[in-house]
């Protein structure tokens, strides 16, 4: 896979797979999570709120990392990449 290799541009890490991508499956494991309790179905939402989401954030974080140390552009752009994602990915991960 090109993410986790890091054979995608930088821009392309970030804004597809992290920020869109990682926005959708979060908010639609965590949309899904919802649905699954209110129907008292906790081992499901858990496996389903987590068990999605935080691969997937690992991976894209992990691709990110990856494609900022092949970037050629500026170092605070990679610097600056790395740490955003690594919020972005925290915070949808708690959440």
């Amino acid at each position: 896979m090109a993410l986790w290799r890091g054979d995608l541009p930088l821009r392309s890490a970030v804004w597809t797979w992290a920020v869109f991508g990682g926005l959708l499956v979060n908010v639609t494991t965590s949309l899904l999570f919802l649905v699954l309790l209110t129907f008292d179905q906790s081992w499901p939402a858990l496996i389903v709120g987590y068990g999605l989401s935080v691969p997937y954030n690992i991976v894209a974080t992990v691709g990110v990392w990856r494609s900022a140390a092949r970037h050629d552009g500026p170092g605070t752009e990679a610097d600056l990449a790395r740490g955003a994602t690594l919020i972005l990915m925290t915070v949808l991960s708690l959440t």
